[in-house]
């Protein structure tokens, strides 16, 4: 089964005294529904070399930016996701940004977030920004707080919401996405994000390098 380097949340105890680095269990199971296995990174004081070599060692076939903490909430992880962008880049690694992933990805491009009303513990349908007309989920949860209206330079908008936000993108020269959505809290997965993950990692799988809208 190939593998999947995924970024954890920073969970705060402060009666305990702990920074607790953490991943859902169940977007480990969406991996797995989607043919890959989950391999966290630890949110440690990596120098670049140090990540490297150690993404190195793993091989990983991808790279998920996964939810949870707004930016600057954890320096930590936001300087271990840093990185991450960075090593991904350089190998030309598939990378999917999941909500705060996808923000990630933004302010990494120079982009400045915009509160958004209406889209925390919501569901809402989903508008194609055509030509790039993919199937998608008819609709998606929403659980952000911040978000785009327009993308930076370097991305191409997928799907946005009825607001205007821009809910999904992807990269024009690396074979990046993000998606506003958390498609591992679906009560069922959503067919449509499984086959969307797969062929995201499969243009790279296959060497083909070009990321089909």
């Amino acid at each position: 089964m190939k593998l999947v380097a995924v970024s954890q949340r920073v969970d705060v105890y402060p009666e305990r005294q702990e920074r607790r680095d953490a991943l859902d269990q169940r977007l480990v199971l969406w991996l797995k529904t989607a043919g890959y296995l989950a391999v966290p990174v630890p949110n440690l004081a990596w120098e670049t070399a140090e990540l490297s070599a150690w993404l190195t060692q793993l091989a990983p076939c991808a790279i998920l930016l996964s939810g949870g903490n707004d930016l600057g909430e954890a320096p930590e992880r936001d300087h271990t996701e840093t990185l991450l962008l960075h090593y991904g880049a350089s190998q030309r690694l598939p990378l999917l940004g999941i909500c705060r992933g996808m923000q990630m990805l933004l302010t990494h491009a120079g982009a400045g977030l915009q509160p958004l009303e209406g889209h925390v513990a919501v569901r809402h349908p989903l508008f194609p920004n055509f030509p790039y007309s993919s199937p998608w989920p008819e609709t998606v949860n929403s659980f952000h707080r911040w978000g785009v209206r327009a993308t930076p330079p370097g991305y191409a908008p997928l799907v946005s919401a009825a607001d205007g936000s821009i809910e999904a993108m992807r990269h024009e020269a690396l074979p990046w996405e993000g998606w506003m959505w958390h498609p591992e809290r679906e009560p069922e997965f959503s067919p449509a994000d499984l086959e969307r993950l797969r062929r995201l990692i499969g243009s790279h799988t296959n060497q083909t390098h070009s990321h089909q809208p």
